[in-house]
């Protein structure tokens, strides 16, 4: 007997979140179908015109504003930042440059320096023979 091999699909919303880009910003026929993997893959290697302009141009979902702002989801929430922005929109932000990002900016930035540090430290111990 030969198996039939099943097409993995996804929900939109999980597909939207793996290409980057803000699920309700998405054509009608992306939110209301499913996506199959092969689908995924395509959309990758080779995006139509709505998905290279909602990466472009946004909005753009949490993770993706605080990507390109240099923080953290939560550093967002603790700014009042809770809609998708446009890529316009956070210009704006990073021209503007208040109070709540540089902060963020620079509590991010330390916790990436721990991390270094952390990860620096766990190689040379590992570097170290056990007694």
């Amino acid at each position: 007997m030969k198996s039939q091999q099943t097409t993995q699909t996804m929900k939109p919303a999980t597909a939207a979140k793996k290409l980057g880009v803000y699920l309700e910003a998405t054509p009608a026929e992306f939110r209301e179908g499913v996506v199959s993997r092969a689908e995924l893959n395509a959309l990758q290697t080779d995006p139509p015109e709505w998905l290279r302009e909602l990466r472009r141009n946004g909005p753009h979902p949490r993770p993706v504003v605080a990507a390109k702002l240099g923080v953290s989801n939560s550093g967002l929430a603790r700014g009042g930042i809770t809609e998708p922005l446009t890529t316009a929109q956070i210009e704006a932000l990073k021209a503007e440059n208040p109070e709540w990002l540089r902060k963020e900016r620079a509590t991010q930035a330390e916790v990436r320096k721990e991390a270094v540090r952390l990860k620096e430290r766990k190689a040379e111990q590992g570097d170290r023979p056990n007694p």
